[in-house]
C-alpha cells in the first residue's frame, strides 16, 4: 500500500505550495487511520529536504515518487521512494530511510544496532543502513512481480539533521556491512545524494516499478515450518526488522550473561502477527548453535506436532524431542538445569502440571527455577 503516489514535478509543486504533508495526512488517515502530530512534523521537514536533494534537471520530471509504502506481510513502511530506469533501461528503484534523528551511540557487541533518543528516551534501534537494507531485502523477497521483471533496488539512508564529527559513531567499522548494502547520508550531503540517485535513475518508466510494487503478486510468506530444517541447518531464512532485531539482539545477549552465574528473564508482548513465533524459533536455532541446552516450550501440542514432524524425515527424533516440550514437564526439573527456556503464548501457562493438574506449584516459577535464561512471549 501506497500512501502517496506521484510523479517528481507534482512532488516539488506539492512542497512548494506547501501542501505535502497535508496530501500525505489524507491519504494516511483515508488508507490507514489516525497518525500523530509527530509524524506530520516529519513530513513537513524531511520533504522539504528532499525538496532540495531532487531540485535537479538531471532527475526527470517523469519519474516516479512514493511516500509511505507498507511493505506486505509487515507493519512497517518504506518513507520515500524514487523509481525509473537505469543506464540499462532496468526498472530501478532508489529507497530512502529517512531520519530525524541528531545523535547516536555505536553498540559495538550488537549486529547493527544503534543508540538513540526517542521521546526523551535513549533506545536500542536499527543502524539507518540496516534498516534501509532489511526493506530492501523484504520487498525483493517477497515480491513476485519484482523478482520476474528485475526491478533493481538500491536502499539508502538520509539522516538531515545528523551533523557528523571526527571518529562519527555513526560510522563504525561495525556497521560497514550494512554501509556498503545501503549508502548513508547525513546533514550537508544533498548533493551526494542526489548524485546517488542519478546513478541510478536516468529517465521515466512511466510509474511501471511503483505499479510492480504495488500490484505485484505477493508471495505467500515463508512457511515457519518448512523452514526449520534449513534454518537449523545455518540458512537464514527471516530477516529481522526494527523492534524484531532489538529484541533477539537482547535476548542473545542476556543468555550470555546468563551463563556467568546471574539468572535471567525476558517477557516479550506483541499482538497476533508480530513475528513472536518467527523471533523464538531463531533464538532456539541461533542458541542451540552456540552450543547451549535450549527448548522451545508450548502448552499447546499442536504447533509442535507440526515441527516435529516437518524434521523427523531429516533429524534424529532424540534431537527434536529434546527441542520442543510441553509447559508441564518442569516441575521436577533441576534448578538450571537448562541454558534457555522459550515459552510461546505464555499468556496460556497453567498453574498445575499433570493429568490431573496436581503436580507441581506454578509452571512459570518451574520454568524459570529449571533455566539460567527464561524467554517468555505474551499478547498484548
Amino acid at each position: 500500500m501506497i500512501i502517496y503516489e506521484s510523479t517528481k514535478q507534482q512532488f516539488m509543486d506539492d512542497v512548494t505550495e506547501d501542501t505535502i504533508a497535508v496530501k500525505i495526512h489524507n491519504q494516511y488517515v483515508q488508507k490507514i487511520g489516525r497518525v500523530a502530530m509527530g509524524e506530520i512534523n516529519a513530513w513537513n521537514n524531511s520533504m522539504n529536504y528532499l525538496y532540495k536533494v531532487l531540485n535537479t534537471s538531471d532527475i526527470p520530471d517523469d519519474v516516479g515518487v512514493a511516500i509511505e509504502y507498507r511493505i506486505p506481510a509487515t507493519p512497517r513502511r518504506v518513507d520515500f521512494m524514487i523509481t525509473g530506469l537505469n543506464e540499462q533501461d532496468q526498472y530501478s528503484v532508489v529507497i530512502i530511510e529517512l531520519k530525524q534523528w541528531t545523535s547516536i551511540e555505536a553498540i559495538e557487541d550488537a549486529d547493527g544496532l544503534v543508540k538513540t533518543v526517542f521521546n526523551r528516551t535513549k533506545t536500542s534501534t536499527q543502524h539507518p543502513s540496516k534498516q534501509a537494507w532489511s526493506y530492501a531485502r523484504l520487498i525483493r523477497d517477497y515480491n513476485e512481480s519484482v523478482q520476474n521483471e528485475a526491478v533493481q533496488l538500491y536502499p539508502c539512508a538520509y539522516l538531515h539533521n545528523y551533523i557528523r564529527k571526527d571518529n562519527d559513531p555513526l560510522l563504525h567499522p561495525v556497521y560497514d556491512s550494512y554501509i556498503e548494502e545501503a549508502s548513508i547520508f547525513s546533514k550537508g550531503d544533498a548533493l551526494k545524494l542526489r548524485g546517488f540517485i542519478t546513478t541510478y535513475i536516468k529517465k521515466t518508466d512511466r510509474s511501471k516499478s511503483l505499479y510492480l510494487i504495488e500490484h505485484g503478486k505477493i508471495k505467500p510468506s515463508k512457511s515457519l515450518q518448512d523452514s526449520l530444517l534449513s534454518m537449523l541447518q545455518g540458512n537464514q531464512e527471516f530477516i529481522m526488522i526494527d523492534d524484531q532485531d532489538v529484541v533477539y539482539q537482547e535476548a542473545l545477549r542476556l543468555a550470555k550473561q546468563a551463563q556467568s552465574g546471574k539468572k535471567q528473564v525476558l517477557i516479550i508482548e506483541g499482538g497476533p502477527g508480530t513475528g513472536k513465533s518467527v523471533l523464538g524459533i531463531n533464538l532456539l536455532v541461533e542458541l542451540t548453535a552456540r552450543e547451549l541446552v535450549c527448548q522451545y516450550v508450548t502448552k499447546n501440542s499442536a504447533p509442535r506436532s507440526v515441527y516435529m514432524k516437518k524434521l523427523q524425515q531429516n533429524v534424529k527424533k532424540s534431537f527434536i524431542d529434546n527441542l520442543f516440550k510441553g509447559s508441564g514437564v518442569y516441575y521436577d526439573a533441576l534448578p538450571d538445569e537448562f541454558d534457555c527456556l522459550i515459552v510461546d503464548e505464555a499468556h496460556r501457562l497453567n498453574e498445575k502440571s499433570g493429568l490431573f493438574k496436581n503436580k507441581g506449584i506454578n509452571q512459570t516459577m518451574e520454568i524459570i527455577r529449571a533455566s539460567r535464561f527464561s524467554v517468555f512471549f505474551i499478547d498484548e
